[in-house]
């Protein structure tokens, strides 16, 4: 698994997405204090050493990768590493605690309701009530899944059933979010030595899909373009970069953060959520509103080690 690291088995393919299959090698972490070796238990049962470890650069999503659980590990050992710390990774991961850290902040952020699956069993009718109370349409979306997975639109209540079943397949708590008509924004917030920046903001344009989902954000499925840098105005960006800055701020934010909003008809400006631990494909937003900012994503992956060994 370790000495084969062939990026060519790992494509992103809708058909077949990549799998890390168990082949009987296990990773030994250096204990916390100690030597930094990384070392490895082979099927035979030999070690090897991998090397010493530096820093780690966690580009991990979902659960136990961007919910702090990694980061209290690596914390535990007392390996340093890039990215977002335990808070703010399992703050942002959870989009109800999210949204009441940005509300306590005095940041917008769409009208909702939290549904936990027995509200759901115990008194189905009731949800319907709360989420009628919301209009149409709704976002049906997992608290703490990510990449939109499991989330669905909703434009007739008939449909909020299915989306809710699909929902509480990925968690047992789950938002029912009014949809903000709007242009979907993303801005790149980094914490840098000199303190924390937000990048030329970017867009989402969808062409005919229904929303930015997981095929559109990792498998380059049509009807979405990511561009960057959007066709702004100077006191449009300038309020982009301010709000994503105080979002990643309200969340006790560290190391790095995508801020995706939405800037409304009238102006206003929707934080719909962060995610601290962004993609990192050749097509996805973070990177490529560093380099539109003109940093390098060579120069990114510089700051974003430099940052976690700092600490």
């Amino acid at each position: 698994m370790l000495e084969d690291d062939d990026p060519a088995k790992f494509p992103l393919d809708a058909a077949h997405l990549p799998e890390v299959v168990d082949n009987g090698t296990r990773v030994l972490w250096p204990e916390p204090g100690g030597d930094r070796t990384l070392r490895v238990v082979q099927t035979d049962g030999s070690v090897a050493g991998l090397g010493e470890i530096d820093v780690v650069l966690p580009i991990l999503h979902g659960p136990h990768g961007e919910d702090g659980t990694i980061q209290g590990y690596f914390d535990t050992l007392e390996v340093p590493y890039a990215g977002g710390g335990v808070l703010d990774s399992a703050l942002c991961m959870d989009k109800h605690f999210m949204k009441i850290a940005l509300e306590a902040a005095g940041i917008p952020v769409a009208p909702w309701v939290t549904i936990r699956r027995k509200d759901w069993d115990r008194d189905a009718s009731h949800v319907r009530t709360r989420a009628a109370g919301l209009g149409l349409p709704v976002f049906v979306k997992p608290a703490r899944a990510g990449s939109s997975v499991g989330v669905s639109k909703v434009e007739n209540a008939d449909e909020l059933d299915a989306a809710l079943a699909v929902a509480f397949a990925e968690d047992d708590k789950v938002l029912i979010e009014t949809g903000v008509s709007g242009r979907e924004i993303e801005v790149a917030v980094l914490e840098g030595v000199d303190g924390v920046r937000a990048s030329l903001p970017g867009e989402i344009v969808l062409t005919s899909r229904g929303f930015y989902d997981f095929e559109g954000k990792y498998l380059g499925g049509d009807g979405v373009d990511v561009v960057c840098p959007a066709d702004l105005t100077e006191a449009e960006r300038t309020a982009i970069q301010e709000i994503g800055v105080q979002a990643f701020e309200a969340v006790d934010g560290r190391g790095l953060a995508r801020v995706d909003m939405f800037l409304t008809p009238s102006g206003e400006l929707v934080v719909n959520e962060l995610n601290t631990m962004p993609g990192f494909t050749p097509i996805s937003m973070f990177p490529k509103c560093w380099v539109a900012s003109g940093l390098s994503y060579g120069d990114l992956i510089t700051e974003l080690v430099e940052a976690g060994l700092r600490r």
